[in-house]
Protein backbone atom coordinates (compact mmCIF):
# COMPACT_ATOMS: atom_id res chain seq x y z
CA UNK A 1 0.00 0.00 0.00
CA UNK A 2 1.76 3.67 -0.78
CA UNK A 3 0.90 6.26 1.55
CA UNK A 4 1.59 9.63 1.59
CA UNK A 5 2.08 11.46 5.53
CA UNK A 6 0.90 15.28 6.03
CA UNK A 7 0.03 17.21 9.13
CA UNK A 8 -2.50 20.06 9.58
CA UNK A 9 -1.30 22.37 12.41
CA UNK A 10 0.29 19.99 13.67
CA UNK A 11 -2.30 17.00 13.28
CA UNK A 12 -1.46 14.14 11.26
CA UNK A 13 -2.77 12.47 8.14
CA UNK A 14 -1.96 9.40 5.77
CA UNK A 15 -3.63 9.81 2.41
CA UNK A 16 -3.79 6.14 0.67
CA UNK A 17 -2.61 6.59 -2.83
CA UNK A 18 -2.73 3.12 -3.81
CA UNK A 19 -3.49 -0.15 -2.89
CA UNK A 20 -6.60 0.44 -0.79
CA UNK A 21 -9.82 -2.12 -0.47
CA UNK A 22 -11.85 -2.76 -3.45
CA UNK A 23 -15.02 -0.26 -2.65
CA UNK A 24 -16.29 -0.32 -6.32
CA UNK A 25 -18.57 2.47 -7.50
CA UNK A 26 -21.83 4.22 -6.02
CA UNK A 27 -22.02 6.81 -3.40
CA UNK A 28 -19.36 7.42 -0.72
CA UNK A 29 -21.71 7.07 2.26
CA UNK A 30 -22.48 3.06 1.37
CA UNK A 31 -18.50 3.00 0.10
CA UNK A 32 -17.94 3.70 3.88
CA UNK A 33 -20.02 1.13 5.00
CA UNK A 34 -18.46 -0.98 2.35
CA UNK A 35 -15.18 -0.42 3.68
CA UNK A 36 -16.34 -1.01 7.31
CA UNK A 37 -18.53 -3.84 7.04
CA UNK A 38 -15.88 -5.97 4.33
CA UNK A 39 -12.30 -4.41 4.56
CA UNK A 40 -12.01 -3.21 7.78
CA UNK A 41 -8.50 -4.99 8.22
CA UNK A 42 -7.36 -2.33 5.88
CA UNK A 43 -8.35 0.79 8.24
CA UNK A 44 -6.34 -1.07 11.00
CA UNK A 45 -3.07 -2.25 8.82
CA UNK A 46 -3.51 1.31 8.07
CA UNK A 47 -3.52 3.64 11.13
CA UNK A 48 -3.11 1.24 14.30
CA UNK A 49 0.40 0.53 15.44
CA UNK A 50 2.84 -0.84 14.52
CA UNK A 51 2.75 1.62 11.65
CA UNK A 52 0.88 3.98 12.91
CA UNK A 53 -0.30 5.51 16.59
CA UNK A 54 -3.69 6.99 17.68
CA UNK A 55 -3.41 10.21 16.49
CA UNK A 56 -2.98 9.50 12.57
CA UNK A 57 -6.10 10.26 10.76
CA UNK A 58 -6.38 7.98 7.72
CA UNK A 59 -8.26 9.20 4.21
CA UNK A 60 -8.80 7.08 1.20
CA UNK A 61 -8.63 8.26 -2.25
CA UNK A 62 -11.38 7.13 -4.75
CA UNK A 63 -13.49 8.08 -7.38
CA UNK A 64 -16.17 10.39 -6.79
CA UNK A 65 -19.89 9.98 -7.48
CA UNK A 66 -20.80 13.40 -7.57
CA UNK A 67 -20.29 15.47 -10.71
CA UNK A 68 -16.90 17.83 -10.76
CA UNK A 69 -15.26 16.68 -7.79
CA UNK A 70 -11.21 15.94 -8.47
CA UNK A 71 -11.63 12.69 -5.69
CA UNK A 72 -13.95 11.17 -3.52
CA UNK A 73 -12.21 10.41 -0.01
CA UNK A 74 -13.17 8.58 3.13
CA UNK A 75 -11.87 9.42 6.46
CA UNK A 76 -11.37 6.79 9.00
CA UNK A 77 -8.84 6.99 12.68
CA UNK A 78 -7.75 3.89 14.62
CA UNK A 79 -11.08 2.80 15.81
CA UNK A 80 -13.71 3.51 13.12
CA UNK A 81 -14.99 5.86 10.34
CA UNK A 82 -15.48 9.88 9.91
CA UNK A 83 -18.25 11.58 8.27
CA UNK A 84 -15.91 14.13 7.52
CA UNK A 85 -12.15 15.53 8.46
CA UNK A 86 -11.50 19.15 8.38
CA UNK A 87 -7.93 18.92 8.95
CA UNK A 88 -7.85 15.94 6.80
CA UNK A 89 -9.29 17.39 3.85
CA UNK A 90 -6.44 19.90 4.02
CA UNK A 91 -4.18 17.61 4.07
CA UNK A 92 -5.22 15.64 1.24
CA UNK A 93 -5.06 18.89 -0.97
CA UNK A 94 -1.61 19.38 -0.15
CA UNK A 95 -1.01 15.87 -0.99
CA UNK A 96 -2.91 15.68 -4.32
CA UNK A 97 -1.37 19.18 -5.42
CA UNK A 98 2.32 17.58 -3.84
CA UNK A 99 1.25 14.41 -6.96
CA UNK A 100 0.52 16.91 -9.19
CA UNK A 101 -3.12 15.97 -9.53
CA UNK A 102 -4.25 19.99 -8.32
CA UNK A 103 -2.76 22.91 -8.60
CA UNK A 104 -3.65 26.69 -7.08
CA UNK A 105 -7.57 27.20 -7.71
CA UNK A 106 -10.81 26.14 -6.23
CA UNK A 107 -11.62 21.87 -6.25
CA UNK A 108 -14.60 19.89 -5.03
CA UNK A 109 -14.07 16.38 -2.95
CA UNK A 110 -17.12 13.98 -2.23
CA UNK A 111 -17.21 12.80 0.75
CA UNK A 112 -19.74 11.03 2.74
CA UNK A 113 -21.38 13.77 4.42
CA UNK A 114 -21.70 16.07 1.00
CA UNK A 115 -19.51 17.59 -1.38
CA UNK A 116 -16.97 19.45 0.17
CA UNK A 117 -15.31 22.71 -1.52
CA UNK A 118 -11.07 23.06 -1.26
CA UNK A 119 -9.20 26.11 -2.40
CA UNK A 120 -5.62 25.48 -2.12
CA UNK A 121 -3.18 29.12 -2.51
CA UNK A 122 0.29 29.48 -2.05
CA UNK A 123 2.29 28.58 0.74
CA UNK A 124 0.39 25.74 1.73
CA UNK A 125 -2.40 27.04 2.95
CA UNK A 126 -5.49 25.42 2.06
CA UNK A 127 -9.30 26.56 3.04
CA UNK A 128 -12.25 24.40 3.06
CA UNK A 129 -15.81 25.06 2.28
CA UNK A 130 -17.71 22.68 4.60
CA UNK A 131 -21.19 21.01 4.91
CA UNK A 132 -23.76 22.71 6.55
CA UNK A 133 -23.04 23.09 9.79
CA UNK A 134 -25.73 24.11 12.64
CA UNK A 135 -26.46 23.60 16.27
CA UNK A 136 -28.83 20.76 17.32
CA UNK A 137 -29.14 21.52 21.07
CA UNK A 138 -28.22 24.59 23.11
CA UNK A 139 -26.75 24.93 26.86
CA UNK A 140 -27.58 20.98 27.17
CA UNK A 141 -27.07 19.74 30.95
CA UNK A 142 -24.66 16.58 31.28
CA UNK A 143 -24.55 15.36 35.23
CA UNK A 144 -20.46 13.79 35.19
CA UNK A 145 -19.31 11.51 37.52
CA UNK A 146 -16.73 13.41 38.96
CA UNK A 147 -16.87 16.86 37.66
CA UNK A 148 -20.44 17.67 38.73
CA UNK A 149 -22.89 19.52 36.13
CA UNK A 150 -21.61 20.55 32.62
CA UNK A 151 -23.20 22.77 30.33
CA UNK A 152 -22.75 22.28 26.69
CA UNK A 153 -24.54 22.91 23.14
CA UNK A 154 -24.45 19.31 20.78
CA UNK A 155 -23.61 20.78 17.26
CA UNK A 156 -22.95 19.19 13.84
CA UNK A 157 -19.93 20.69 11.75
CA UNK A 158 -19.53 16.83 9.66
CA UNK A 159 -19.16 15.41 12.23
CA UNK A 160 -21.51 15.46 16.23
CA UNK A 161 -19.79 17.48 19.18
CA UNK A 162 -20.59 18.39 22.62
CA UNK A 163 -19.02 21.93 22.86
CA UNK A 164 -18.50 23.34 26.46
CA UNK A 165 -17.86 26.81 26.93
CA UNK A 166 -15.53 26.62 30.00
CA UNK A 167 -12.96 23.74 30.60
CA UNK A 168 -12.92 22.05 33.56
CA UNK A 169 -9.09 22.65 33.55
CA UNK A 170 -6.49 25.16 32.21
CA UNK A 171 -5.72 24.02 28.31
CA UNK A 172 -2.01 23.64 28.81
CA UNK A 173 -0.66 20.34 27.53
CA UNK A 174 0.48 19.81 30.77
CA UNK A 175 -3.40 18.89 31.60
CA UNK A 176 -3.69 16.59 28.55
CA UNK A 177 -4.21 13.79 30.34
CA UNK A 178 -6.13 14.92 32.56
CA UNK A 179 -7.70 16.72 29.95
CA UNK A 180 -8.52 13.14 27.79
CA UNK A 181 -9.93 11.35 31.15
CA UNK A 182 -12.53 14.39 31.73
CA UNK A 183 -13.74 14.22 28.55
CA UNK A 184 -13.87 10.55 28.32
CA UNK A 185 -15.96 10.81 31.15
CA UNK A 186 -18.65 13.40 29.50
CA UNK A 187 -18.30 10.97 26.03
CA UNK A 188 -19.87 7.84 28.66
CA UNK A 189 -22.32 10.21 30.56
CA UNK A 190 -23.74 11.63 27.36
CA UNK A 191 -24.77 8.01 26.57
CA UNK A 192 -25.81 7.16 29.69
CA UNK A 193 -27.92 10.39 29.76
CA UNK A 194 -29.30 9.07 25.79
CA UNK A 195 -28.12 13.33 24.89
CA UNK A 196 -27.26 12.55 21.44
CA UNK A 197 -27.26 14.38 17.69
CA UNK A 198 -30.42 14.64 15.11
CA UNK A 199 -31.76 10.76 15.14
CA UNK A 200 -30.00 9.17 17.46
CA UNK A 201 -26.91 9.81 16.87
CA UNK A 202 -23.89 9.43 18.97
CA UNK A 203 -22.02 12.15 20.02
CA UNK A 204 -19.00 11.08 19.93
CA UNK A 205 -16.17 14.56 20.16
CA UNK A 206 -16.04 16.41 23.28
CA UNK A 207 -14.92 19.87 22.63
CA UNK A 208 -13.65 22.17 25.60
CA UNK A 209 -12.98 25.51 25.17
CA UNK A 210 -10.88 28.32 27.03
CA UNK A 211 -8.54 31.35 27.34
CA UNK A 212 -6.37 31.71 23.87
CA UNK A 213 -2.43 32.01 24.66
CA UNK A 214 -1.76 35.11 22.92
CA UNK A 215 -4.02 38.69 21.59
CA UNK A 216 -5.48 38.29 18.02
CA UNK A 217 -6.81 34.95 19.22
CA UNK A 218 -10.50 34.60 20.02
CA UNK A 219 -10.41 31.05 21.31
CA UNK A 220 -8.16 28.23 22.75
CA UNK A 221 -9.89 24.36 22.02
CA UNK A 222 -9.40 20.82 23.02
CA UNK A 223 -10.91 18.03 21.08
CA UNK A 224 -10.99 14.63 21.90
CA UNK A 225 -11.81 12.10 19.20
CA UNK A 226 -13.51 8.72 19.10
CA UNK A 227 -10.93 6.52 19.80
CA UNK A 228 -9.09 8.50 22.78
CA UNK A 229 -6.73 10.63 20.69
CA UNK A 230 -6.79 15.09 21.14
CA UNK A 231 -6.78 16.98 18.14
CA UNK A 232 -3.19 18.28 17.83
CA UNK A 233 -4.62 21.22 15.11
CA UNK A 234 -7.88 23.05 16.06
CA UNK A 235 -9.95 20.54 14.27
CA UNK A 236 -12.07 21.11 11.13
CA UNK A 237 -15.39 20.06 11.74
CA UNK A 238 -15.54 21.07 15.53
CA UNK A 239 -14.27 24.48 14.56
CA UNK A 240 -17.10 24.38 12.01
CA UNK A 241 -19.95 22.91 15.16
CA UNK A 242 -18.62 26.14 16.94
CA UNK A 243 -18.98 29.01 14.63
CA UNK A 244 -22.63 27.53 13.97
CA UNK A 245 -23.15 27.68 17.77
CA UNK A 246 -21.59 31.43 17.61
CA UNK A 247 -24.36 32.41 14.65
CA UNK A 248 -27.37 30.67 16.42
CA UNK A 249 -26.80 32.66 18.97
CA UNK A 250 -26.02 36.12 17.04
CA UNK A 251 -22.42 36.32 18.25
CA UNK A 252 -20.90 36.21 14.95
CA UNK A 253 -21.69 37.38 11.68
CA UNK A 254 -21.65 36.20 8.29
CA UNK A 255 -18.10 36.58 6.65
CA UNK A 256 -16.34 37.61 10.28
CA UNK A 257 -13.17 35.62 11.34
CA UNK A 258 -13.18 33.47 14.32
CA UNK A 259 -9.24 32.42 14.74
CA UNK A 260 -9.54 29.08 16.31
CA UNK A 261 -6.23 27.67 18.38
CA UNK A 262 -5.16 24.13 19.35
CA UNK A 263 -3.88 22.61 22.66
CA UNK A 264 -0.63 22.68 20.66
CA UNK A 265 -0.77 26.22 19.40
CA UNK A 266 -1.95 25.42 15.48
CA UNK A 267 -4.48 28.47 14.10
CA UNK A 268 -7.20 27.54 11.79
CA UNK A 269 -9.17 30.98 10.41
CA UNK A 270 -13.16 30.68 10.86
CA UNK A 271 -15.82 31.80 8.69
CA UNK A 272 -19.36 31.14 7.27
CA UNK A 273 -21.94 32.13 4.75
CA UNK A 274 -25.38 31.57 4.83
CA UNK A 275 -26.82 29.71 1.80
CA UNK A 276 -30.11 30.09 -0.23
CA UNK A 277 -32.19 27.88 2.55
CA UNK A 278 -30.32 30.16 5.13
CA UNK A 279 -27.92 26.73 6.41
CA UNK A 280 -24.55 28.14 7.80
CA UNK A 281 -21.77 27.02 5.31
CA UNK A 282 -18.75 27.45 7.16
CA UNK A 283 -15.05 27.95 5.55
CA UNK A 284 -11.87 26.47 7.58
CA UNK A 285 -8.17 28.05 6.51
CA UNK A 286 -5.40 25.96 7.96
CA UNK A 287 -1.35 25.01 6.60
CA UNK A 288 -0.81 21.60 5.66
CA UNK A 289 2.80 20.12 4.85
CA UNK A 290 3.71 16.75 3.63
CA UNK A 291 6.06 14.95 6.26
CA UNK A 292 6.82 11.62 4.01
CA UNK A 293 5.86 8.87 1.47
CA UNK A 294 6.05 5.04 2.20
CA UNK A 295 5.02 2.10 0.96
CA UNK A 296 3.24 -0.16 4.03
CA UNK A 297 4.21 -3.99 3.70
CA UNK A 298 2.27 -6.75 5.20
CA UNK A 299 4.52 -10.10 5.63
CA UNK A 300 2.15 -13.09 5.24
CA UNK A 301 3.44 -14.52 8.96
CA UNK A 302 3.20 -11.57 10.83
CA UNK A 303 1.34 -12.17 13.93
CA UNK A 304 -0.04 -8.42 13.85
CA UNK A 305 -0.16 -8.18 10.06
CA UNK A 306 -3.18 -6.34 9.76
CA UNK A 307 -2.21 -3.99 13.30
CA UNK A 308 -2.50 -3.81 16.69
CA UNK A 309 -5.98 -3.39 18.74
CA UNK A 310 -6.01 -0.05 20.64
CA UNK A 311 -6.15 -0.23 24.15
CA UNK A 312 -9.16 -0.08 26.01
CA UNK A 313 -11.47 -0.08 23.32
Amino acid sequence: MRVIDSHTEGEPTRVIVDGGPPLGAGPLAARRQRFADAFDRYRSFTINEPRGYDALVGALLCEPQSPGCVAGVIFFNNVGYLGMCGHGAIGTAVTLAHLGRIGPGTHRFDTPVGVVQVELAAGNEVTIENVASYRHREAVRVDVPGLGTLTGDVAWGGNWFFCVNDAPVALVMANVAELTRQAEAVTAALKAQNITGRDGAPVDHIEFYGTPSRPGIDSRNFVLCPGGAYDRSPCGTGTSAKIACLAAAGKLAPGQPWVQESIVGGIFTARYRRDASGEIIPSITGRAYITGEATLLRHPDDPFGDGLPVAGR
